[in-house]
């Protein structure tokens, strides 16, 4: 997949404001609508033109986009990091420029799962009173603090309009609880920390999805972990016990005789805390000591001798 330059599509620059983009759409429209353009490659390019345009004339968007691609060029292989839109707090927004399903894989690795329309608020208002918009964004927390629980500060950047039509972002810093047991998509709501209200009509409320960082030892699927257990092939083969680090703690796993590589060992409720916990899975990974000195050559030539083991047998040679 390769990386768009949505400016150099409108051909306008980077701070360009709003209004600016709107005109450049406009003429880029009219020159490349399929009913009426005689350019070739009209319908492809108005299409494109349509894509970066869904893009650039959001704030929310256009803010995203500016931030992702400042280390990129356009044509370079591109795919978008998992938390590239960590920490910006989105108020809605939706599709309002032609069929998002004709856009780009770029697109939909950016904006087609969980952003703009899945955010749009359903408050609607009742006379000179309307309760303000609900907010959403991405939060990156550590994984122990879904088992402890844990009170962090958090800082949101809120894509907004300066005087002169440009996209800037203000900052804010919230203290937020988090509970213990939290899962992964997860969504904490913070009531009243939305947009204000009209009138008498409440604030809306700011909801936040939880992501955890990358862990050094785990991985995560809804509330089991998944840790990779280096044991050494005598280990393996007669058995043993060995020590484990889990979130609560290092334990001692028994890892039962004739085990192979990649074989799973479940401890059951060691995984995420709830209602229904998790459960920690150890996925045993053979480590081979190394050959680098005449002793464990001597070694590994002996058992090569009498070991009568083809480790190539199941494939029939």
């Amino acid at each position: 997949m390769q990386y768009k330059d949505y400016y150099a599509v409108m051909g306008v620059n980077k701070d360009s404001t709003q209004a600016e983009i709107k005109r450049a759409y406009r003429r880029l429209a009219r020159k490349y609508h399929p009913d009426v353009s005689k350019e070739e490659n009209a319908e492809a390019r108005f299409k494109e033109v349509g894509e970066a345009y869904e893009v650039l004339k959001d704030p929310e968007k256009r803010a995203a986009y500016d931030q992702l691609g400042a280390n990129w060029k356009a044509g370079e292989d591109f795919r978008p990091p998992p938390d590239w839109d960590a920490g910006f707090e989105f108020s809605g927004g939706g599709f309002t420029e032609g069929d998002a399903s004709e856009y780009s894989d770029f697109f939909e690795s950016l904006f087609g799962q969980g952003f703009g329309s899945t955010f749009r608020s359903t408050r609607r208002s009742s006379g000179f009173h309307a309760p303000g918009q609900d907010h959403h964004a991405k939060v990156l927390i550590d994984l122990e603090d879904a088992f402890q629980g844990a009170t962090r500060t958090i800082t949101l950047h809120a894509p907004e309009l300066d005087p002169r039509g440009h996209v800037v972002t203000r900052e804010r810093t919230l203290n937020v609880r988090i509970p213990k047991g939290v899962r992964q998509g997860q969504q904490i709501r913070l009531a009243g920390q939305g947009t204000a209200g009209i009138g008498q009509g409440a604030a809306g409320d700011l909801y936040l999805e939880i992501e955890f960082k990358p862990h050094s030892l785990y991985r995560v699927d809804g509330r089991d972990l998944y840790i990779d257990l280096p044991v050494s092939p005598w280990e393996a083969a007669l058995g043993a016990k060995v020590k484990l680090p889990t979130p609560a703690g290092v334990i001692d796993l028994t890892v039962p005789a004739g085990s192979s590589s990649g074989r799973k060992l479940r401890l059951k409720g060691r995984g995420i805390p709830g209602g229904n916990p998790g459960d920690l899975y150890a996925i045993l990974q053979i480590a081979l000591p190394p050959a680098d000195n005449e002793k464990a050559n001597a070694l590994y030539r002996k058992m090569a001798q009498e070991l009568a083991f083809n480790p190539r047998a199941g494939l029939g040679v």
